[in-house]
């Protein structure tokens, strides 16, 4: 057995020399796969706020607004069905983001129970994931199919509560979208996968 001489001047052991080169690998491998399980969530989604006031402007001119209620941002992928638009329709509804003002409960009515707006928004941007720095939207579905397919769950929300309080933005347009968050409360909902 013998021993190497100690020197002042120590050699860094060889991972060290490689460490930037495999951290930046690595990261990379990391955001691949990220990206490729991004890419395999098939899903409508939803981004719920819960509003003081919000509105709709196109062009300067207002073109929806709501007092209290729900602020809906609704992302279609492009696998999703019926059974999707069914499913966030009826949790969006249900979900109990209000107090209760009779109790003093917290988290007890839903927005029907309370008799507030519901302000439903387009926004393909939720299906985008980042190819390097620049945002990939190729799993939205595409804007032909997606607008019959986004009028027909504004027309869902309107049936299953009511036609005046269930308001929406205009699709495909350059929209200023402003709200006062209230809370905040922000939740996202996907719709089931299991079926696809």
């Amino acid at each position: 057995m013998y021993r190497l001489a100690s020197s002042s001047h120590t050699t860094p052991p060889l991972h060290n020399k490689l460490s930037p080169f495999l951290l930046r690998r690595n990261l990379r491998h990391q955001s691949q796969r990220l990206h490729r399980r991004n890419c395999q969530i098939r899903a409508m989604r939803a981004v719920i706020q819960r509003v003081s006031s919000s509105s709709v402007t196109v062009d300067g001119r207002i073109v929806s607004e709501i007092g209290p209620g729900l602020l809906v941002l609704i992302g279609i992928h492009e696998s999703d069905t019926e059974s999707d638009a069914d499913y966030i329709c009826r949790k969006v509804l249900n979900m109990r983001l209000f107090s209760n003002e009779t109790t003093g409960k917290g988290w007890d009515q839903n927005v029907m129970q309370r008799n507030y707006g519901v302000l439903l928004v387009s926004q393909f941007t939720l299906y985008g994931f980042l190819k390097g720095n620049k945002p990939d939207f190729h799993v939205a579905m595409p804007p032909d199919k997606a607008k019959p397919f986004y009028a027909s769950l504004v027309e869902k929300f309107q049936k299953a509560y009511n036609p005046d309080a269930v308001k929406d933005g205009v699709f495909g347009a350059m929209m200023q979208v402003n709200l006062v968050n209230d809370g905040p409360v922000t939740m996202q909902l996907d719709s089931p996968q299991s079926t696809k």
